[in-house]
């Protein structure tokens, strides 16, 4: 059975983009959506203060009005929706393994809001099995048109990272760019005219074996067309560079048996709070 795109909604304006690119998304999987909210649990202290049912009733008049706008936008689009019983932490990871992936919102450049304030949606995106898209106000109403970046590591390529990106890129009928970055060595830093020697000391060598970690999957998706490209520095910035005219990031996270918490990834966390397009974080072993 196909299952549906998860989106989490809060009623932020990053959560309406959300589910509209989960709606484009589910269109080139076709598939459909399934909206959730998870409200945050009211502390015993104001709970008499609080009119009974009235966080209900405005999550389910939010949800049933994203859903009908989804539904005008996109005729034929199945579009499910549910208030999740749980917080937002247990209940968008639950409610997350049910789907194909889960789609949050992100506020750019280093804030966070909604379901991202404080480590909430962090911590999601840390826990989950499936792979967890970030979307920045105003993407999502259109398929975005550009590339599918993806971060790799030649002596620790990751099938899962590289699969989604590819399977991605051959949906839009659009390209992979794939970037490798080579950190320096800390003698580099006592100055410039080291540089230009361990560039060239390292970048062909790493070029062959990025081509040759490519060759299966060119073979595999032989109408998605992948360019190589090997970066010296932080590989953190260099996926923000590289996304100025993508569709899409994607970059790896590597599963951990730990509690919940923001298990990502100095790369992964840098890309999520500066890409100015919508980064999916797919999990593997």
């Amino acid at each position: 059975m196909t299952r549906n795109i998860v989106v989490g909604l809060d009623g932020t304006e990053q959560a309406n983009a959300a589910a509209e690119w989960a709606a484009e998304e589910a269109l080139l999987r076709g598939t459909g959506v399934h909206l959730v909210y998870a409200k945050e649990p009211v502390p015993e202290t104001v709970l008499s203060l609080v009119p009974r049912g009235s966080d209900d009733a405005w999550a389910e008049e939010m949800v049933a009005r994203t859903a009908a706008r989804l539904r005008e936008r996109r005729p034929g689009l199945s579009v499910t929706t549910r208030l999740l019983p749980a917080g937002p932490v247990p209940g968008l990871v639950a409610a997350a393994e049910e789907g194909e992936l889960l789609v949050l919102g992100s506020r750019a450049l280093g804030s966070v809001a909604g379901y991202l304030l404080g480590s909430v949606g962090l911590t999601v995106a840390g826990a989950v099995e499936r792979p967890v898209v970030l979307v920045r106000a105003g993407s999502g109403a259109t398929v975005p048109r550009g590339p599918v970046v993806v971060g790799t590591d030649v002596r620790q390529p990751v099938d899962a990272v590289l699969g989604f990106a590819f399977e991605e890129a051959a949906r839009r009928d659009s390209e992979v760019h794939v970037v490798y970055t080579e950190q320096l060595p800390l003698f580099a830093g006592l100055g410039p005219a080291m540089v230009p020697d361990i560039r060239l000391a390292v970048a062909p060598e790493i070029e062959r074996s990025l081509e040759e970690l490519l060759e299966p999957w060119r073979a595999k998706y032989p109408d998605v067309e992948a360019a190589a490209r090997v970066t010296i520095g932080s590989a953190g910035l260099e996926l923000v560079e590289a996304a100025g005219d993508a569709a899409l990031v994607v970059v790896g996270r590597r599963l951990r048996q730990a509690a919940l918490g923001a298990h990502i990834g100095s790369v992964a966390h840098a890309v999520l709070h500066h890409s100015p397009v919508p980064v999916a974080v797919v999990p593997h072993a």
